[in-house]
């Protein structure tokens, strides 16, 4: 049923423009702002001192974190695109301070959910399809777009109008360049390009500006090194001599943790170089 904007279930009165659609059963937390001719559905919850400038749709059973700022014609938490599941709606969770602005889409589950992290920043027309999961500190240039089950680590960054194929992996802390088409896992710490991405050594500004030390960026290039060195062995060979050689070291061992996790795709490699997981 819908109603008037009064009708949201709020505390600490939010700030609701008049032109607004708000369902009954919407929860509005304490200070939350939403301006022109905003649609609210029923099933969603809006953390305290969330921002809606205008033109925004939430709808499904989705959940944005507090301080979230959205801008006009984002399209929030609507069925998946996903043929197969039709209008099946899932769930979607928007973590704490994300920023979501114009014409950005993000898509409910078509099965578990879609889920967000914090402090993430999708720039204009930028997509995630259903079921993706996104850690803390994501940036999403212009856009970019994740087909479904995409997975991203924390303070990755994708350059824009990059296409990302479903089911891939990218590594926390890892860059891809704009314009890139993406069909491989691209690891943890790594810079990859291009239509088809490559990987071309290390994010090492990102890495800097991140405030890594210059021994721990050297030990993980010695790591990339020997990962893909140009040699005969097996890459499941490879990676118990990474695991082994820089046993104790933390990053090493989340490229390690990356590599033996499950995956439908292929790994994105150096140049010349391209292998199955």
């Amino acid at each position: 049923m819908r109603s008037s904007a009064g009708a949201a279930s709020a505390t600490l009165n939010p700030s609701v423009h008049p032109s607004c659609v708000i369902e009954d059963g919407a929860r509005l937390g304490a200070g939350v702002a939403i301006g022109p001719f905003c649609h609210i559905g029923a099933g969603v919850e809006i953390g305290d001192g969330a921002t809606l400038l205008s033109h925004v749709v939430v709808g499904g059973r989705t959940r944005i974190g507090a301080r979230a700022r959205i801008f006009p014609f984002a399209a929030v938490g609507l069925p998946s695109q996903d043929i197969k599941a039709a209008l099946a709606q899932g769930a979607l969770t928007i973590g704490d301070d994300c920023v979501i602005r114009e014409g950005v889409t993000i898509n409910a589950g078509a099965g578990e959910g879609t889920r967000i992290g914090a402090r993430c920043v999708f720039l204009a027309a930028s997509h995630v399809a259903h079921d993706c999961r996104l850690g803390d500190d994501v940036i999403l240039s212009n856009q970019v777009l994740l087909g479904g089950h995409v997975e991203i680590g924390d303070h990755a960054m994708i350059g824009g109008a990059t296409a990302v194929h479903q089911h891939v992996r990218i590594g926390a802390h890892a860059f891809v360049g704009g314009l890139s088409g993406v069909e491989g896992d691209v690891i943890p710490f790594a810079l990859a390009s291009g239509n088809r991405a490559h990987l071309f050594g290390l994010n090492r500004i990102g890495l800097q500006r991140r405030g890594f030390a210059p021994e721990r960026i050297e030990r993980l290039r010695r790591a990339y090194r020997l990962l893909f060195a140009r040699e005969a062995r097996a890459l499941s060979e490879r990676i118990d001599c990474l695991s082994r050689d820089f046993a104790g070291d933390a990053d090493s061992a989340a490229i390690v943790e990356f590599l033996r996790a499950p995956s439908t795709r292929p790994l994105c490699a150096p140049r010349a170089r391209a292998e199955s997981p």
